[in-house]
């Protein structure tokens, strides 16, 4: 992570995958239908638009951080970091998405990495709008990311949190992150029955 752009989105991709497996499982019973993999290009373009993003010639990053002995996302295409995704590229409505991915070594917790890759995001004056996928499960890393929102200015970035539920002890905008995994899985709201 060198030089930052405008617009950054910062995940633990093995999260993030994680939750598209299980949005995959439960929906395939609800709906009865095979659900295909997460469209990677999809899920970006919902991500910024949740995270305040409009149509333009905007730049945005996507950091994937990820553990080293995962060389693929399993429930996304396209889905391998080295081959795929990192120094790869699409444009589209919204702008540029440039991706790059991270392995965690082991000297380091991923918590400790994602925590210390947002503060430099956050504190990077250049960077306008930040959205955050962490393991918001895993209290001890949600803490660590949440003491890092807490010291953010949310009034010189606009800062969106994405989880499974609605939490407490950051003060930013907050996203379902469900909402942008089910419409990359092709899951449509007509499909959902009460």
């Amino acid at each position: 992570m060198k030089q930052f752009k405008e617009n950054v989105i910062l995940a633990d991709a093995d999260y993030v995958d994680r939750v598209a497996f299980d949005l995959t499982v439960n929906f395939e019973r609800m709906i009865g239908r095979q659900i295909p993999k997460a469209d990677m290009a999809r899920w970006a373009d919902c991500v910024a638009l949740d995270g305040g993003l409009r149509e333009g010639d905007n730049e945005i990053q996507v950091v994937l951080i990820h553990d080293k002995q995962q060389t693929a996302m399993k429930n996304f295409v396209p889905s391998d970091y080295e081959k795929e995704l990192s120094g790869q590229a699409f444009k589209d409505h919204l702008g540029e998405f440039v991706f790059e991915a991270h392995p965690v070594e082991t000297m380091v917790s991923k918590g400790d990495f994602l925590a210390d890759a947002l503060q430099m995001i956050c504190s990077e004056p250049t960077v306008k709008r930040v959205m955050v996928i962490p393991d918001s499960e895993d209290p001890i890393i949600y803490n660590k990311v949440a003491q890092v929102l807490r010291q953010a200015d949310d009034g010189e970035k606009r800062i969106t949190l994405f989880a499974m539920q609605p939490l407490t002890g950051c003060q930013c905008r907050q996203e379902i992150l469900g909402y942008s995994l089910m419409a990359a899985l092709g899951i449509r709201s007509d499909e959902i029955k009460e």
